[in-house]
């Protein structure tokens, strides 16, 4: 069985969907890089919601945002894939979805990302260049990238 994708308007998502990414999303930006920030910062309701979904289970996911709901540009955040299923390399799949639902429901091609430094060569493999020193976004280096 392979990863299902679905991109959803938050008014779409179900209770469970809702669950399963807020659960998602702790486990890994919480609990598993231990870091004590407000997940629930009012953007989920500009985004649009890119699921990945594998045996009825929310394992991959980001938010898409179209330009000027958080950068310039329009943007993709909170890059996450469940720890279980990273041998899988979902990660791949999940940022290739991104990239081509921004150009699909937004139209852009131009796409800027707060990266954590550690993930940069992952984001270079997508086409994403570094347009930024360092700087630290809830104690963890993170770098601004651009795609054109």
């Amino acid at each position: 069985m392979a990863i299902q994708w679905k991109i959803k308007p938050f008014k779409a998502l179900s209770a469970e969907e809702i669950y399963g990414v807020l659960q998602l999303r702790s486990k890994v930006f919480v609990v598993e890089q231990n870091c004590v920030y407000q997940d629930i910062d009012g953007k989920d309701r500009k985004a649009l919601h890119l699921i990945g979904e594998y045996e009825g289970k929310i394992v991959a996911y980001a938010r898409l945002f179209k330009s000027g709901d958080y950068f310039a540009e329009a943007s993709v955040g909170r890059v996450v894939t469940d720890p279980d299923y990273r041998a899988k390399k979902w990660g791949h799949e999940l940022m290739r979805q991104a990239i081509s639902g921004i150009g699909d429901h937004f139209g852009d091609t131009k796409i800027t990302i707060s990266a954590q430094q550690y993930l940069q060569k992952f984001y270079e493999s997508h086409g994403f260049v570094q347009t930024s020193e360092m700087y630290l976004e809830d104690d963890i280096p993170h770098i601004e990238m651009k795609k054109e």
